[in-house]
C-alpha cells in the first residue's frame, strides 16, 4: 500500500512539473510575441532570462521532490527489513528459552537448542553491527588510524572468511573456492576486523542472492604491480546493468520482483565500499544482467615487500587474527 502511494506521489510531482513547465513556456512565448510585435528589445531579453531561470527552478524542484520520495521509500524499506531481522532471532531465542524452561530435555536436545540460540544471537549481533557501522560510515566519523593496521595476507583472510561463510550458512565446502592467481603472497595494510567485515558482507550477499544454489569463487591477484585485487563471484540472481553503481548507496536495494523477495537491509555493500575507501581502495560491482550472477571487486593498495616484516626464521608472518 505504501509503495503504491509513493508511486502515485512520484507520478503527481512529475505531472505537476510538466504542467508548470508547459504553462511557463506558453506564458513566455506569449510574452515574446507581444514584445517582438511592439519591438521592446529590453523586455524581450528580460523575459527570456526570467523564463530560463523559471524552467531551471521547476526542473530542479521536481527532481528534488522525486528524489526525496524515493529516499523515504528506501528508508521505510530499511526499517521494515531491520525490524524483521531483529524480531525473528529474538522470537526464536525466546521460544527456545521457554521450551527449556517448561520441558525436561535430554542433554543432546539441550545442546542443540543452545547451538540454535547462539546462531540466532550471532544473527542479531550482525544486524546491530551493520546498522552501527553504516551510521559511522555515513557520518564520516571513522578514524583513519594507521597504527591499528597490520600487514594482512589477503588470500589468508579470504580463506578465513570463506570458511566462516560455510559455517554460518551451513554450506558444503565445495560450494566455495579460493583461487590465488598471484605467484607471491599478497599483503595489504589493513584493520583486520574491518576488512573481514567487508569480505563477510560480500559473501553473505552472494549466498543470500543465490536461491537456486550457492557457487562462489574468490580470486586474489595483483593489478598493475601496486594494487591488490580480490574478486568474489557468484552465480546468483545478478544485478541489472542500470543498478550497478547504485547498489553501493545506503539502504539501496534492487527493485526487481525476484530480488525484492529476499530480505536485507541494503547496508552490506554500502559498508563494504566505505571500508575499502578507508583503506585507500574501492569496491565495484559487475553483472551481465538478471540471472547471470554478480562479481564484487575490492581493490586495495598493495603493501610493498619492503614493508612486510620478516620473522626471525626468515618467513613472512601469518595474517593477524
Amino acid at each position: 500500500m505504501n509503495i503504491t502511494r509513493r508511486r502515485g506521489a512520484i507520478a503527481f510531482f512529475i505531472t505537476l512539473g510538466i504542467c508548470l513547465v508547459g504553462l511557463a513556456v506558453a506564458l513566455n512565448v506569449g510574452w515574446i510575441i507581444l514584445n517582438v510585435h511592439q519591438r521592446h528589445v529590453v523586455f524581450l531579453v528580460l523575459g527570456i532570462c526570467f523564463f530560463t531561470v523559471l524552467i531551471a527552478g521547476l526542473v530542479l524542484n521536481t527532481i528534488f521532490l522525486v528524489r526525496e520520495v524515493r529516499r523515504n521509500e528506501r528508508q521505510d524499506s530499511f526499517l521494515n527489513a531491520v525490524t524483521h531481522e531483529l524480531k525473528t532471532p529474538i522470537a526464536s531465542i525466546r521460544l527456545y528459552l521457554e521450551t527449556l524452561q517448561r520441558r525436561s530435555l535430554d542433554e543432546t536436545q539441550r545442546q542443540e537448542f543452545y547451538a540454535r540460540m547462539m546462531e540466532d544471537n550471532d544473527r542479531l549481533l550482525h544486524t546491530v553491527e551493520q546498522v552501527l557501522r553504516a551510521g559511522e560510515a555515513n557520518a564520516k566519523s571513522v578514524i583513519r588510524n594507521n597504527a591499528s593496521r597490520l600487514p594482512v595476507d589477503l588470500a589468508d583472510l579470504a580463506s578465513e572468511a570463506l570458511a566462516e561463510t560455510v559455517r554460518r550458512h551451513h554450506l558444503q565446502p565445495e560450494q566455495v573456492r579460493l583461487d590465488n592467481q598471484s605467484a607471491q603472497r599478497v599483503f595489504v595494510s589493513a584493520n583486520v576486523q574491518s576488512l573481514r567485515t567487508a569480505l563477510l558482507n560480500v559473501l553473505d550477499n552472494a549466498v543470500k542472492y543465490s536461491p537456486n544454489g550457492v557457487d562462489i569463487t574468490a580470486e586474489v591477484s595483483i593489478l598493475r604491480g601496486n594494487v591488490a585485487m580480490l574478486r568474489i563471484t557468484d552465480k546468483g540472481v545478478g544485478i541489472p546493468p542500470s543498478h550497478l553503481k547504485r547498489v553501493f548507496h545506503r539502504f539501496y536495494r534492487v527493485g526487481s520482483r525476484e530480488i525484492s523477495k529476499i530480505k536485507g537491509t541494503g547496508l552490506g555493500l554500502f559498508i563494504t565500499r566505505a571500508i575499502a575507501r578507508e583503506h585507500g581502495g574501492d569496491a565495484t560491482a559487475q553483472s551481465y544482467g538478471t540471472g547471470l550472477g554478480t562479481t564484487i571487486t575490492l581493490q586495495l593498495p598493495l603493501l610493498p615487500s619492503s614493508s612486510v616484516p620478516v620473522s626471525v626464521s626468515g618467513s613472512t608472518p601469518e595474517v593477524a587474527r
